[in-house]
């Protein structure tokens, strides 16, 4: 049996580059840490936000369509993200959530309270105090490290078949099953940061795919040998599994699970770094070999955007 580590990075739809700039930058203090293109899809951007270092675990990324169709949160998708934040620090996001005036309630799950709200374009996203993992040594508009975000606290699956999404998470993704608690079964990975995954037990509407929801989540292997024994295991287990797709920054396969949602397992290296040094990540456009013959055009196409410190929206 295998066992992923936990959560890799998960990727979702969103609206105007400035605003998803904002938000995640700007208001949660996470780092660009790349800027690049939709590699199958190069008029749109594709923008990485995490940690310092940029590592798997922490990393968000976004295809931001401005004006694109607003799609709709449902089975089949991540319905909630989680982030980890260090213990003590829900005053500080408190108060700074209602600094920028961003409705907040405050929720429990498997004894934990979470601070839940969304962002500018309506994805689901929830603050939980962990003394797990390392702290964030990036500061940025105003949060620093003592209470930036870790990284993924882990994700709430949407799912139209609960129990063969469960069977997947436990059986083939070797999370450990932890409880169930009202609608939610929860499980956990092996690592410190991105290792919570709660499944909604009871299915709903359907998700319907646009800005404001999650395209995929992506699991994390070790290298490119451990992904390729991911690949023939998942394989085995019943899943139609995509070949292997080179992101640049890491390697990807693909599949959808029987509840719809669509999975990734992606490598951790190379990372974000082997193309323009660790200090300056994300200070510019970055493209594939493939499309530097087309960079003025690219350019061209897409909306200026900048990473800005706020004092309030």
């Amino acid at each position: 049996m295998k066992r992923t580590a936990g959560i890799h990075h998960i990727t979702a739809i969103v609206g105007h580059p400035q605003e998803n700039v904002d938000f995640y930058a700007g208001v949660l203090g996470l780092r660009l840490v790349k800027q690049t293109v939709n590699f199958d899809d190069p008029g749109t951007y594709h923008f990485y936000f995490g940690n310092e270092g940029g590592n798997p675990g922490t990393i968000i990324t976004f295809f931001p369509w401005a004006g694109a169709y607003s799609g709709r949160i449902g089975d089949g998708q991540v319905g909630i993200t989680s982030y980890a934040v260090p213990k003590g620090s829900f005053p500080f996001w408190e108060e700074r959530l209602q600094r920028f005036a961003i409705s907040f309630t405050k929720e429990k799950r498997f004894g934990e309270e979470y601070l839940t709200f969304d962002d500018p374009h309506g994805l689901h996203l929830e603050l939980v105090e962990r003394e797990e993992g390392e702290l964030n040594n990036w500061s940025f508009s105003g949060v620093t490290p003592d209470v930036a975000i870790k990284g993924f606290g882990g994700a709430v699956l949407f799912t139209s078949q609960p129990d063969k999404t469960k069977e997947l998470v436990e059986k083939v993704m070797g999370l450990d099953y932890v409880g169930t608690e009202g609608d939610f079964a929860r499980y956990k990975s092996s690592l410190d940061i991105g290792n919570i995954i709660d499944i909604k037990l009871t299915p709903g509407v359907r998700g319907v795919m646009g800005v404001g929801t999650v395209h995929h989540i992506a699991w994390r292997a070790a290298d490119d040998e451990d992904q390729q024994d991911w690949q023939k295991y998942v394989q085995s287990n019943g899943y139609r599994v995509t070949p292997v797709q080179d992101r640049n920054y890491f390697n990807a396969i693909y599949f959808r699970e029987h509840g719809e949602i669509l999975f990734e397992i992606a490598t951790d290296p190379p990372g974000f770094a082997h193309d323009e040094s660790h200090e300056t990540m994300g200070t510019k456009l970055m493209l594939p070999e493939r499309y530097e013959s087309i960079r003025g055009k690219i350019e061209q196409g897409l909306l200026p955007f900048e990473v800005r410190e706020l004092n309030k929206l």
